[in-house]
């Protein structure tokens, strides 16, 4: 029997890997097959377009020549249509296209330096006769010949300046983030394979060949992003701009990917249009958004003195960054855990030094920073001891904004970097800002991107909010008053689009929280929106984000706005009720008023309340990745009551159940998980196990490749699945990955170099199964038990979990959980991690992973934790023998 225990998480044992199981291909798209039928026809329209749009581009690059206008690089970009399923690298191979952007629903954006497309045509001359390897053609369902690029304009433009865009004044100045395309038609080789024939030094030289060109692939990649650097440089100069992210002169370093950078540039509209309709690497273009936050009702009457003197955290505490509007330093309430030394304001023009919170009347970044020390409850007397060194990155200036010259990704890297490279080594990291409207779907935006590089590059944590409602808006960015106006009441506004997460909340990285209202309150003629507790807020902003990701993953108590009876109703922030508002830490710099108060709402504050649980669990396993910290945040968190029991009732369907019924129970079910993700987390929950309660983790790093499988083990002991008993086992699963992003992707899987799913063995299906299952080349030569599936609330599948048209597999961070009879359980649970092929070809990609799975009795009925943790510990000691012989066995054969 193992030792003593303190309810610590118990190991998860990697018992088997190779080789994935995959599923096969799809069948054949109809239009591809039409194609085919049709070879002559469709080569005449493909050949008499692509001969159009480079006639016409020629004479518009002469034109151009005449009238002294900047050189642009040769190229032409080429707006196509293709089949959804068509792996876009032979674009590249076959026609020598560098992919520009992918887009929804086969649209693609190519550039072609050969203006004359001439290998394009000559593939679509062989495709008319027949020519063996011109198949392909049939994938292409359309080149635009567009002479006025409206079609391309409108895929690279923001909808405002594609709307304005032929009003645009030559003299009027701009500023526009501009997305380029740097990935080139360079590709990794495929890895060769050794032949039957091929000696030592034969083989020797083809791996040194491939390592070669693999790493002048790179190089030639590093070079073309420099080259198109200088390129805007040169253009900005002849038209006088400003490039406004780079203004000292160094390199550029936010906003780059592998694939792509972003520029902030500032220039007229003149020379905007000759760029836009010029350039032909250009993927994306967006005016700045505005940062928005929440807007706090005056301060409330002041309060009697707190009689209170926090005490500092342990010198090796976990540290928070938060990165705000600053931090009222010299509080009596933070003042103790704020780590002056480290603290920098990243403001352009403004002293390093200049940290305080501006903000009036209570600031802002100050009641961030006291929700991450204090919780829910903020002490009144004592001397509490603080949890965490607080660090204070300043990117806000007194009015609540980040100016238009500071790049938001610039400011969040440089924050990341600084503290992260920095004496405490911070990996969390609380972000709660946010722009004013909701994010865009057609990409991944470069804020959200330079998180989501971040996380791969650092092992780091960022906690986002959400994003707020505003109480008033105007078209497209509705606010709360205009959804009641239109007949939308809370909470169904809650799911349309305009109510989406705002950017960069849709960061596939980052752990966006939304929030909840505590219960309901009235005060006068004014009442809560919330209508039962833990109702979700009247302003928090939903999911799903971009590419149906979970979007909150979780939420946590940020207050709610209020209404009157009226009609049309009045509607505040939430202040008038403090019932209606978390208690925070306020700052005393502007106005005399109290330490703390409860007089502000917003996913501002729900957001630091889920980082100081990371940071809890970064106390208990500071040895841990980030990675996992996220994973047992979004372990912990549970749907409220009153969610669960829609759950309940979809479970457990009386006889008879009228289809009206399920259908409103299947809404609610969807309508929940958009507002609330995987729900609210518990600190208790994910640092720490009960007698009833029982998680598992992997340790470290776990790193895994395309097509590569892990299969994990848990061993249920007989006591947890007598026959005798039927005891509710509540099982939850969470993957936690990061891979590396590239932005002109417009697709999940396409936007990380490799991307990772699960899947979990069946009641009653016997272990090699799953194996059989999971991996490519394994066999079972005993009778099959192939069991049942689980009932999970999400699954794979989006129409086969407990609610609909959602599925888990679809973010970075990928939680389920199921309900089943501890008499239904197996021996072995076994869970397979799959790694999957996403953009890269390099077969020394990776995607880095943490998983954790929990057993739980909801009724508390039996003990669970010491026979699990014996089972485990049983296991372990057997898997170390079996290694062992295995090295016995090596070591006698040499």
């Amino acid at each position: 029997m193992p030792g003593e225990h303190n309810f610590e998480h118990l190991p998860l044992l990697l018992r088997y890997q190779g080789r994935a199981r995959l599923p096969s291909g799809g069948k054949t798209n109809p239009q591809t097959l039409a194609n085919k039928n049709a070879r002559q026809a469709h080569s005449a329209t493909l050949q008499g377009a692509a001969q159009a749009l480079s006639g016409n581009w020629k004479q518009r690059q002469a034109q151009r020549q005449g009238q002294a206008l900047p050189v642009m690089p040769n190229g032409i970009p080429i707006l196509l249509k293709v089949d959804p399923r068509l792996d876009l690298d032979v674009l590249r191979e076959y026609f020598d296209f560098e992919i520009v952007a992918e887009q929804e629903e086969g649209y693609v954006i190519v550039a072609s330096a050969d203006i004359d497309v001439a290998s394009f045509l000559a593939m679509v001359n062989g495709f008319a006769v027949n020519i063996h390897g011109s198949a392909t053609i049939a994938s292409i369902y359309q080149l635009f010949d567009d002479p006025n690029q409206t079609d391309r304009l409108g895929r690279i433009l923001s909808e405002r300046l594609f709307a304005e865009w032929g009003n645009i004044a030559d003299a009027q100045d701009f500023i526009v983030d501009v997305g380029i395309a740097c990935a080139g038609t360079q590709e990794i080789p495929a890895v060769p394979k050794r032949g039957k024939r091929d000696t030592d030094a034969s083989w020797a030289a083809k791996e040194l060949d491939w390592s070669q060109k693999r790493n002048a692939a790179y190089d030639t990649w590093e070079a073309l992003k420099i080259e198109r650097e200088n390129q805007i440089e040169s253009f900005r100069a002849v038209y006088h701009g400003e490039i406004l992210h780079n203004i000292d002169g160094a390199p550029f370093s936010a906003g780059v990917l592998p694939d792509s950078f972003t520029v902030r540039l500032k220039i007229s509209g003149k020379g905007l249009k000759d760029f836009v309709l010029n350039y032909p690497y250009i993927f994306e273009i967006l005016e700045p958004e505005d940062i928005v936050l929440p807007q706090a009702v005056a301060a409330q009457a002041g309060q009697a003195g707190q009689q209170v003197a926090p005490t500092p955290p342990n010198a090796d505490a976990p540290a928070v960054c938060v990165i705000d509007s600053g931090i009222q330093e010299g509080h009596a309430l933070l003042q103790p855990a704020v780590d002056q030394a480290a603290s920098h304001c990243f403001l352009p023009g403004t002293a390093a030094t200049a940290v305080a919170d501006e903000v009036a009347p209570g600031g802002h970044g100050t009641r961030v920073a006291g929700a991450v020390l204090y919780g829910e409850e903020i002490p009144k007397a004592g001397a509490p001891a603080l949890p965490f060194w607080i660090q204070n990155a300043r990117v806000l200036n007194a009015q609540n904004l980040m100016p238009v010259t500071l790049f938001p990704p610039e400011a969040i890297r440089q924050a990341v970097e600084r503290f992260n490279d920095g004496a405490r080594q911070t990996r969390i990291f609380n972000h709660s800002i946010n722009a004013r409207g909701y994010c865009r779907t057609r990409y991944m935006s470069a804020w959200a991107a330079e998180i989501d590089q971040l996380c791969n590059e650092r092992d780091v944590l960022v906690v986002q909010s959400a994003g707020n409602l505003p109480i008033e808006g105007a078209a497209p960015l509705l606010g709360i008053r205009e959804h009641l106006a239109g007949g939308r009441d809370y909470p169904g506004y809650l799911t349309e689009d305009s109510v989406r997460v705002a950017n960069p909340g849709q960061s596939l990285q980052a752990l966006t929280v939304g929030s909840v209202a505590y219960d309901v309150a009235e005060s006068g003629a004014w009442r809560t929106f919330a209508i039962q507790p833990d109702g979700p807020s009247a302003f928090s902003r939903t999911g799903p984000g971009i590419w149906s990701v979970i979007k909150p993953e979780v939420v946590a108590y940020g207050g709610d706005a209020v209404r009157t009876t009226n009609n049309p109703p009045d509607i505040q922030g939430g202040g008038r009720i403090p019932a209606a508002c978390p208690e925070l830490v306020r700052s005393t710099l502007h106005a005399v008023g109290p330490a703390s108060d409860r007089d502000d709402a917003g996913t501002s504050y729900a957001a630091p309340k889920v980082a100081r649980i990371a940071a809890q669990v970064q106390r208990v396993l500071p040895d841990e990745p980030a990675l996992l910290y996220r994973a047992l945040v979004v372990q912990s968190a549970q749907w409220p009551t009153w969610a669960e029991d829609v759950l309940t009732r979809l479970r457990n369907p009386l006889d008879n159940q009228p289809q009206a019924e399920k259908q409103a129970l299947l809404g609610a079910a969807s309508h929940a998980l958009r507002c609330l993700g995987y729900g609210i987390p518990d600190e208790q929950r994910a640092t720490a196990n009960t007698d009833h309660r029982t998680t598992f983790i992997t340790s470290g790093e776990t790193q895994i490749h395309a097509a590569e499988c892990h299969v994990y083990q848990v061993p249920i002991p007989p006591e947890l699945r007598q026959q005798a008993d039927e005891f509710d086992v509540r099982i939850d699963v969470t993957l936690s990955y990061v891979a590396q992003p590239r932005r002109t992707r417009r697709n999940l899987r396409r936007y990380l170099s490799t991307w990772v799913d699960w899947k979990t063995s069946n009641l009653g299906e016997g272990l090699n199964d799953f194996r059989v299952r999971a991996l490519k080349n394994v066999a079972n030569d005993n009778e099959p038990l192939p069991g049942s599936t689980l009932p999970w609330t999400l699954h794979e599948k989006p129409q086969w979990g407990v609610i609909r048209d959602h599925k888990r597999n679809s973010g970075t961070v990928q939680k389920d959980w199921a309900v089943v009879r501890s008499n239904a359980l197996p021996d072995h649970f076994c869970i397979a991690v799959v790694g999957h092929q996403g953009w890269s070809h390099d077969p020394g990609s990776v995607a880095r992973y943490a998983l954790a799975v929990t057993f739980e009795i909801q009724g508390g009925e039996i003990t669970i934790y010491e026979p699990l943790r014996a089972a485990i510990a049983e296991l372990q000691a057997q898997t170390e023998e079996i290694e062992a012989e295995a090295e016995m066995e090596v070591e006698v054969g040499e």
